[in-house]
């Protein structure tokens, strides 16, 4: 479970990008977060794995307090959480194998670490993640041979060779073409449902959002304006997320999911 308890933080020039976030996720849950362009979709995101530190309140991971985390502790929480970008942060003049094999590198000894060496266990999960979506053939041709949703397979890939309890996507089919990122979107939602792995992702497309993610939650301002099921969200409701809207005569939702 993640819980954000009181969660705030503040750039250096005094922009507040989260403010007052109290939000539980559980575990298994595929949650999509939408809004604007600087709502504070991609700190909300960053803040679970410590890539940006809170200026106030607390995350909690399976009760484990990530802001109390220090040295070696962060490294070893960050073993549990898969991250995935935008840009797919693959090594492109080298072999697909060799980018999942990355993920490895932290576990390696100092020998192997020089000498780029890899276990047998190391190399069979690498071939087993590359499998599981869908592009074990691709194991040893370069990734500047592939297509940008190949790419993106190989960097989930990667991820999942990690064994992570969590994936966090920063805007993973940005850059991808709609039936591409259709086959990307059906990856995660078959290992999140396979797996049983909490998927939390940042995304701008909304109709993405909405046919693939269970929860939905709606960020302005740094704040959460919105949270509920994906099947419950109307155009009122994207209003609300994204114009600040609200329907005449309505101040919130009725029953259990409402604007916040």
């Amino acid at each position: 479970m993640i819980e954000f308890i009181d969660v705030e933080k503040t750039y250096a020039n005094n922009v507040k990008a989260l403010q007052n976030i109290n939000i539980k996720i559980d575990k298994g849950e595929f949650v999509a977060v939408i809004g604007l362009s600087g709502a504070g979709k991609s700190t909300f995101i960053r803040c679970i794995n410590r890539m940006h530190d809170i200026t106030q309140g607390e995350i909690i991971v399976d009760g484990i307090q990530v802001g109390a985390l220090k040295g070696e502790q962060i490294r070893t929480y960050r073993k549990r959480i898969g991250m995935i970008f935008q840009s797919f942060n693959l090594v492109t003049r080298t072999t697909v194998l060799k980018n999942v094999l990355v993920s490895f590198v932290p576990e390696l000894s100092l020998w192997r670490k020089v000498t780029g060496l890899f276990t047998k266990e190391q190399k069979i999960k690498a071939l087993t993640a590359l499998d599981q979506v869908g592009i074990l053939d691709k194991a040893y041709v370069r990734v500047d041979q592939l297509s940008g949703g190949q790419q993106q397979r190989v960097a989930l890939a990667r991820t999942l060779a990690q064994n992570p309890d969590i994936i966090l996507a920063d805007e993973p089919i940005a850059s991808l073409d709609p039936v591409t990122s259709k086959q990307v979107m059906d990856d995660f939602r078959r290992i999140n449902q396979d797996m049983n792995i909490s998927l939390i992702m940042n995304i701008h497309h909304v109709e993405m959002a909405l046919e693939y993610a269970e929860r939905i939650i709606g960020v302005r301002e740094g704040q959460i304006v919105y949270d509920g099921k994906a099947s419950e969200v109307t155009e009122e409701v994207l209003d609300h997320i994204y114009k600040g809207k609200v329907a005449e005569g309505t101040t919130e939702f009725e029953g259990k999911h409402a604007y916040v």
